[in-house]
């Protein structure tokens, strides 16, 4: 029971209140950092270069469009594009005049968009070049939705014979960007983000002025993100996937120059960035650093400026951060999630662990990590009891905090329990307050009435010099109800027989992991299905092996 206190009884503070506003962050770049670079990879095919005091200017300027375009407060604006200065002009010029930017994933399929755009009641959908056939295959289901608007320069300019069309540039150029950013209750709606929606329709998150704030403070602290002035920022992690993990507000609020790297996520286009602006921070998912590795290392390549990365999404292979180190590249995993604007929680060592040696070390580092302040977890039992913080135990995983959601949006049922978020993750936490995920709820294998972790699992097989990418998922047992599987994709330059890959990996996990949780078979497939933010797809891989029964 939490005791609360009446205000009559307090003695009240007597300093100046001023509500949190997301505008104030990019006056504050303006102000403050105003020569700071942001370069982008435009759809164009060039390099844009610009500074923040640019950028304050022509989100004030769309600010000023959106009011004649009679927009509304509140109103839900859309977005289609990829991590560029447009966006982030968006960003600002939306949330910082009372409306509500809705980011869309441009990968989630089309019947899903088409739903995402009406639960959101979207009045304008601002896009890249790129999506213009997609904007086309949309546009006769979304008749409600009042302006299609082409985040273009005026040369490369579409046309369509679908829609009709409207060039971003000569909605900025009709503004003189005399408009003074609004002021207005803090607790008011600043973005709207849908989860991926793997398991039934996808369900909006809607962040807070505040919420969002107070979470930009919080991921830019030292064990955090630790972000400054002095970092060049490459926000790998797309600006439709959760604000690309708040990177475009806290590299404002810290003065970091950012760097965009567009539409090109390959190897190749990130290393060239990473090196002609000279990264030296960057997040993104496992999936993406995958690639960039590969075409590093494949070409005895180095990185002259990159330093820290941040990975979340899903858990980093151990063999991922091992590479990354002997590159000279710090790995800070992370963990979070849509309903939680996403930060949660981030790896990193305490004064006592400087004691330990390096292999304790790196375990520490391979988890999730201590929660932010402004987050607080717990782990219950399968009763709702609260287990004990000792590092064994497997709960599911619950939060609450100030930037957490309460419940989704236009829903009537909160999908708190007893005012706390459940994750629908598994984890253990230890005496230190130590996070580590074991398993997604839907995920867990039981064998024997024992839990095995497919995390631990894969972590350790993807680190086999073999394997591209590897899940590890249940398969049902007369005896022990469910075993575990390890399916894999092997590396494309490897010539070894799958029977000779799967002997070598079984010997490779053995002695690694728990005797009892060796996998009971290794199936070898062309791709791995992935959700739409670069995470292992596991409904569609059992689905894909629902005909698949173990050997007798």
């Amino acid at each position: 029971m939490v005791s609360t206190i009446k205000n009559d009884d307090l003695l009240m503070g007597r300093m100046m209140f001023q509500p949190l506003m997301i505008s104030s962050i990019i006056e504050h770049a303006k102000n403050h950092h105003g020569s700071t670079e942001i370069v982008s990879q435009r759809t164009e095919g060039d390099l844009h270069r610009y500074t923040y005091r640019d950028c304050e200017l022509r989100s004030r300027k769309m600010a000023q469009a959106l009011n004649r375009l009679q927009l509304k407060t509140s109103d839900r604006i859309a977005t289609l594009a990829w991590n560029g200065y447009r966006h982030l002009e968006l960003y600002y010029g939306i949330s910082g005049n009372g409306m509500v930017c809705h980011t869309i994933n441009p990968r989630l399929f089309e019947d899903q968009i088409t739903y995402i755009i009406h639960h959101a009641d979207d009045q304008v959908i601002f896009f890249d070049i790129t999506f213009l056939p997609l904007v086309e295959k949309l546009y006769p289901h979304c008749s409600h939705v009042k302006h299609w608007i082409c985040m273009v320069d005026k040369n490369k300019m579409p046309e369509s014979s679908v829609l009709p069309i409207v060039c971003y540039e000569d909605l900025i150029d009709k503004e003189d960007g005399n408009f003074e950013w609004p002021i207005f209750d803090e607790n008011a709606a600043s973005a709207l983000c849908y989860t991926s929606g793997t398991t039934g329709n996808p369900k909006g998150a809607l962040y807070s002025h505040r919420s969002t704030i107070l979470h930009t403070y919080a991921s830019a602290l030292p064990d955090s993100l630790n972000i400054s002035a002095m970092d060049t920022v490459m926000p790998v992690v797309p600006m439709f996937h959760v604000n690309a993990w708040g990177t475009p507000y806290s590299c404002m609020m810290a003065g970091a120059k950012i760097v965009f790297p567009g539409a090109k996520l390959d190897g190749a286009s990130l290393y060239k960035l990473m090196e002609s602006e000279q990264v030296s921070m960057s997040a993104g998912v496992p999936t993406i650093w995958a690639g960039l590795l590969q075409y590093v290392m494949g070409n005895h390549l180095k990185f002259s400026s990159f330093k820290r990365t941040v990975i979340g999404g899903s858990a980093c292979p151990p063999a991922m951060m091992e590479t990354f180190a002997n590159l000279g590249v710090k790995v800070i995993h992370a963990w979070g999630m849509t309903e939680l604007s996403p930060l949660g929680t981030l790896a990193s060592l305490k004064v006592n662990d400087l004691k330990k040696n390096q292999a304790d070390q790196k375990l520490i580092l391979q988890k999730q990590g201590r929660s932010l302040f402004g987050i607080d977890m717990k782990i219950i039992g399968d009763t709702g009891q609260t287990l004990t913080n000792d590092g064994k135990a497997f709960g599911n995983l619950m939060v609450k905090g100030s930037w957490v959601i309460s419940d989704y949006f236009y829903s009537d049922q909160s999908p708190l329990i007893d005012g706390w978020f459940p994750t629908g993750d598994v984890a253990t936490i230890d005496a230190e307050g130590c996070m580590q995920i074991t398993d997604r709820t839907k995920d867990v294998i039981k064998s024997g009435g024992e839990w095995i972790s497919s995390i631990e699992i894969e972590n350790v097989a993807s680190g086999h010099p073999d394997i591209l990418i590897c899940a590890c998922i249940s398969t049902p047992h007369p005896k022990w109800d469910e075993r575990p599987i390890l399916v894999v994709v092997k590396k494309p330059e490897v010539t070894k027989k799958n029977e000779e890959i799967k002997a070598d990996l079984l010997t490779f996990l053995t002695g690694k992991i728990a005797k009892w949780w060796m996998p009971d078979d290794v199936l070898f497939i062309e791709e791995m299905p992935l959700t739409a933010t670069g995470k292992l797809l596991k409904v569609k891989l059992r689905e894909m092996l629902k005909d698949y029964s173990l050997k007798s």
